[in-house]
């Protein structure tokens, strides 16, 4: 499998157009080839001028934790960094000044397959941006570490009222696609002038193929995503962002640890495991997160292992144990209403799962398969989106 950087040095005519361009890049520290050279280092190489580059949430080094703004500064280089994540949504996208300074945006970024994910927003943000002024959009694409079968699909879409930097516009939670793939789907939608966009499609990729199947390895993407099993987890694991629990942030096992100082974790895996939740076992354990929430204080909970890729639903998992933990203690289990990724004005479970429903079936205390009914599958609307973001995406491929 070639990602669309490692492609690059291969296509004559677009790195003869990109040396005669004036070029931003978009990039954070996944954005590496085969041999796990950067990004910038490729394009340096190939004797293309990077004038601008710019990163997204957790910054172009990636060294800032979740929800921290991150400010202007220059690489190792000289090169101006400007930073997509900073203290209000308008932030998300590049300003027109510096978008005046370029002819053309290189995207490379490691997407993870969440809707929650924020990078490939940050490329959509990006794209509407360019179109407004006129600057030609390249993304080198990566393949999704989740694979890209329709079948894997989980998670119907949000609401429009619930869009959000966390899903700017509704797709499945698990959505099967690539970042690439989206940015086209986006193109096509909005309009967008032809070949604006165009993508750097991988080569030699088998859609159902996960991350341990790209012979190379899997480079954090982000401070709290280290490994191909916390993406696997992610599309579960993200909700218990909208509550009180710890997600294992302050651990070294991010989302496949969750608890909090009054949970019982034998109780709350005993209870997961009587649901026969596929492809998961739930180990009890204790644990004292080092930073976040009850950072220093020890916790109960559980890690969760997934014995079987193909099988294990992460939505319909991490639906259940937020549900199991709320029943075991309704008094100090809460839901997350301070603000999160810009919005303060609906809980952030309601911007996770996309709509109330899941929190209200929550507070009534419905039985968790029905939650995992209501809320998990996904229907023609998200498998129509899906097809038509592949189609998007042939149509845009370079």
């Amino acid at each position: 499998m070639r990602t669309g950087l490692d492609r690059l040095p291969t296509l004559d005519a677009l790195v003869a157009e990109l040396r005669g361009a004036r070029v931003g890049l978009l990039a954070h520290p996944a954005s590496v080839d085969a041999r796990l050279v950067h990004a910038r280092r490729v394009l340096d190489a190939l004797d293309v001028k990077v004038r601008l580059v710019f990163g997204p949430e957790h910054g172009y080094g990636g060294e800032a934790q979740d929800m921290i703004g991150v400010a202007d500064a220059r690489d190792a280089l000289g090169t101006p960094i400007r930073s997509l994540y900073g203290e209000s949504f308008e932030d998300l996208s590049p300003r027109p000044a510096d978008l005046a300074e370029l002819d053309v945006l290189v995207v490379d970024l490691q997407d993870v397959g969440s809707r929650y994910y924020t990078f490939v927003w940050t490329a959509v943000l990006a794209v509407r941006a360019c179109a407004r002024a006129g600057v030609r959009v390249v993304v080198l694409d990566r393949p999704n570490p989740l694979g890209g079968d329709a079948a894997s699909l989980e998670g119907r879409r949000q609401t429009r009222a619930m869009c959000s930097f966390v899903g700017l516009e509704p797709v499945a939670v698990r959505h099967a696609l690539t970042l690439g793939e989206i940015v086209a789907w986006r193109a096509r939608v909005e309009h967008a002038p032809p070949g604006l966009a165009r993508v750097v499609a991988c080569e030699g990729l088998d859609r159902g193929a996960h991350a341990p199947a790209w012979d190379r390895p899997f480079v954090p993407p982000s401070p709290n995503m280290p490994t191909y099993e916390t993406a696997l987890v992610y599309p579960g694991g993200c909700l218990v962002e909208g509550t009180n629990l710890s997600e294992g942030r302050g651990t070294t096992r991010p989302f496949e640890i969750v608890g909090a100082p009054w949970l019982d974790g034998v109780r709350l895996a005993d209870a997961l495991h009587a649901l026969s939740l596929p492809g998961v076992r739930a180990r009890p354990l204790t644990f004292r997160p080092m930073f976040h929430k009850h950072a220093g204080r020890e916790c109960g909970g559980v890690q969760l292992h997934v014995t079987d890729a193909r099988a294990f639903r992460p939505c319909a998992t991490y639906l259940a144990l937020l549900a199991l933990a709320r029943a075991q203690a309704p008094g100090a289990f809460a839901f997350r209403t301070e603000r999160y990724e810009f919005r303060d004005d609906v809980p952030a479970l309601d911007l996770l799962t996309g709509s109330a429903e899941a929190r209200e079936r929550m507070v009534r205390g419905d039985p968790p398969r029905g939650l995992i009914e209501a809320i998990a599958p996904v229907g023609e609307g998200e498998r129509a989106i899906h097809a038509d973001a592949l189609a998007a995406a042939r149509a845009a491929s370079i």
